[in-house]
């Protein structure tokens, strides 16, 4: 190699990244689907980086609940596109045979979620504690979405120890 050869600069996850932070754990999972009285959706989900923390150009969510009785299982890689400021994922689960396209937005205590691919039209919406040790909100069917697949529930993450 000619002495004068310049190497290609390694890429560098965009800094926007870090807003993606604050869900980076394992976190236990409880809530309620339409009707109920009690708490019928358990699970835990666990957020990490991919390649390791500062490296990584995505955040790996982990995730396995029961919601009300039906096991869901499901892996998801949430990435930032820098031309539109979006964090967009995919999630591979045993609820689908193709791949589900979100897009993420956490901004200070804010966390939203949003998903709008064939029948499932639906925005999570919620809100870190103070102290980071828990989130909680809901998912609500957009304006015109079909309920019976898109249905209201609300959940609460707490961190594991």
């Amino acid at each position: 190699m000619p002495d004068d050869a310049q190497t290609p600069e390694q890429p560098r996850p965009d800094p926007a990244l870090h807003r993606l932070d604050r869900p980076v754990g394992e976190w236990d999972l409880r809530g309620r689907s339409p009707g109920s009285d009690n708490d019928d959706i358990t699970g835990r989900t666990r957020f990490r980086w991919l390649h390791g923390e500062g490296d990584s150009f995505f955040l790996l969510q982990e995730m396995q609940m029961d919601y009300a009785g039906t096991p869901i299982l499901s892996h998801e890689l949430i990435g930032h596109d820098p031309k539109t400021g979006a964090f967009a994922s995919q999630v591979y689960s045993n609820m689908a045979a193709e791949p589900w396209p979100y897009i993420w937005d956490v901004n200070g205590d804010e966390i939203t979620i949003a998903i709008s691919h064939g029948p499932m039209d639906a925005k999570y919406t919620g809100r870190f504690a103070a102290d980071g040790n828990s989130w909680s909100g809901g998912w609500r069917p957009n304006p015109g979405a079909d309920e019976t697949i898109n249905a209201p529930y609300d959940i609460t993450a707490t961190r594991r120890a």
